[in-house]
Order: C-alpha cells, then structure tokens, then sequence
C-alpha cells in the first residue's frame, strides 16, 4: 500500500515507496560518464528523480509505464524538489492499486453521461439524435468516454476529465444558442458533445496519462473524425451537408492551424464551439492551478503556459 504520495514530499527526508516511472533519460556527466533523469508520478502530481550511481545495474530494472518503488532521498535542487534515488526495483500491476497513481474527477460519471443523453435526447434532429444514439449504444466507445482524460498536463488531466469538459462545454452551448438568433441548436449541441471523442485514443490512461502512438502521429482531431465518419456511414441518407458541418467543427475546433486545426471555423456554430470549448479548458486549467498554490497568499505563483500571475483574493465584505 502506497505511504505517501508526491505532494507531501519534503526535503530532508528519505523514501520509500511506490510510484509510476513516468519517464527516464540517459544523459552524461561532465566527466562523460552517464546519469539518469526520472520523471515519478502519483495521482498528487510528478516529482523528478536522478540517479547518479549503479546505471547499468538500475537501467534494466524497468521501462517508462512501469510501476516501481523507488529507495531515495528527497532534496531541492534549483528551488524544485527532487529524488536522489539509490534503489529502484519493478512492481508487479497486480500488486497495484491504480487509484493510487492516477488523478480522478470527483464527479460521478454515470450522472455526468446521463445528463448528456438527456441533452441528447431533447434534440428535434432526427438525423443527430440517430447519430448520438449510436455513440450512446456502442458499449467500447462509452466505457472509455467515461474514463479518458481531456489532455496530459492543461486541464481536465484526469480520469473521468474528458466526459466532465464534455459536459461542461454543451451545458454552456445550451444557455449561450439561447442568447443568439440564427444558431442551429442541435448542430451545435451535437457537435460540443463529439468534438474530443479522438481523445479516447490520444491517450493512454492505464498506468499513467500520457499520448498513445496512435495521439502522437495522428492527433484527436483526425482520429475524431475517422469515428464520426464510421458512425455516420451506418445511418441510411444521413445528410451529406450536416455530416460536412459536423466534420467542420471538429476540425476547426481549436481555432487555427497554429494550435492543431487544419481549417479555422467557418460557421456559427464552429466559431461558437472554438470560444467555449477554450474558455472551460482555460477556466478549469487556471483553477487546477491556484488550487495548488499556497492557500494564504493573494497571487499565485507564474503561469508559464498564460505567461502571467493571477490574482486569488477576493473583494471584501460590503457593510450592511
């Protein structure tokens, strides 16, 4: 059983115990002989670690993905902490709890799907509701849905974070298409409801949350609209129009080629679903972050990502 996790590690003290071996890097001392770089993870975060001694002993005892226990001593280097490691040894998965290792939302995801086959279901398209249906039906496509991230390190990286951004994001379509005239309500619904179903694939999220094969050399957006195409060829006279609206907004959803999309969006409701799906993602990321600063300090520390500070205090109390 695990004993203590990533965000309680302090300097000075020495360790024992369990972690996923995130990532390992040979690299050479000034004096040309080789040390190594660890990345160790938990589902409190990740730690560094350098082993400086025995490489060749330690090299094959295990692979990035493995689940280890690492023997060490944690000291400070550079203001960061880090994990001077003299032993590491494989542990066998069956000896593992994964939820040790791996973050979680802390929503229940069956709700969170329920209430989005409801949004579903309160749609008058006919052809999109066939269309959702059919994802809702497909028993390997929902049971990963529920548990895939929404991204490695930005927001939502967690299980259970791709179906909780899902779902945040048409809950805000659904009150912002109320606001503007000439939006296609269902087009739009349906569209922030599929618009990261690649990321089931982009991912992998068994042992730790990092890109797949597949997420690395092909992204979620293609890989996106290769499912939707599957889904859409086994509808009879599913629309070619509303399938090429559809394809548009998965493909522009991040708004520009700079950032991933090979068109920028083109319709209403692409244009829409680009600005809410960045303000969850941001708005999320940025409370992930100051829930991990110091809780009696006003500013946050810097944000390198946004490239600033953010403010956490609040206004003070008004008199009555």
């Amino acid at each position: 059983m695990k004993k203590i996790f990533v965000d309680d590690l302090k300097s000075g003290e020495t360790v024992n115990d369990r972690f996923v071996l995130a990532e390992r890097h040979l690299s050479q001392k000034k004096d040309g002989g080789n040390y190594m770089t660890l990345v160790l993870s938990d589902r409190s975060g990740s730690v560094k670690g350098v082993i400086w001694d025995n490489i060749d002993e330690l090299i094959e005892k295990a692979a990035a993905g493995d689940f280890v226990n690492i023997q060490g001593s944690v000291s400070e280097y550079r203001g960061v902490l880090q994990i001077v490691v003299k032993s590491m040894t494989r542990l066998s998965p069956d000896d593992i709890d994964v939820t040790d290792f791996l973050p979680a939302t802390s929503r229940d995801p069956e709700a969170m799907l329920d209430k989005l086959k409801d949004i579903s279901d309160s749609m008058t398209n006919r052809d999109l509701k066939a269309l959702l249906k059919l994802f809702w039906s497909d028993r390997i496509f929902v049971e990963k849905f529920k548990i895939a991230p929404a991204a490695k390190k930005m927001h939502h990286a967690y299980l259970g974070g791709l179906l909780e951004h899902t779902l945040s994001l048409t809950i805000l379509a659904e009150r912002v298409v109320e606001h503007y005239s000439g939006i296609d309500r269902d087009l739009l619904l349906t569209g922030a409801i599929l618009h990261d179903i690649g990321k089931i694939k982009e991912f992998v999220y068994d042992r730790r949350i990092d890109y797949s094969d597949e997420g690395r050399l092909v992204s979620h957006i293609v890989i996106g609209v290769e499912m939707l195409q599957e889904k859409i060829s086994a509808i009879e006279g599913f629309p070619e129009k509303t399938a090429m609206l559809l394809k548009h907004m998965l493909i522009s959803h991040h708004g520009n080629r700079e950032y991933g999309s090979p068109e920028p969006p083109k319709t209403l409701e692409a244009v829409l679903l680009n600005y809410l799906d960045e303000i969850d993602a941001k708005i999320n990321g940025i409370r992930e972050f100051m829930e991990n600063q110091a809780a009696d300090e006003d500013w946050t520390g810097y944000h390198k990502p946004l490239e600033r500070f953010f403010y956490k205090g609040r206004m003070s109390e008004q008199p009555e």
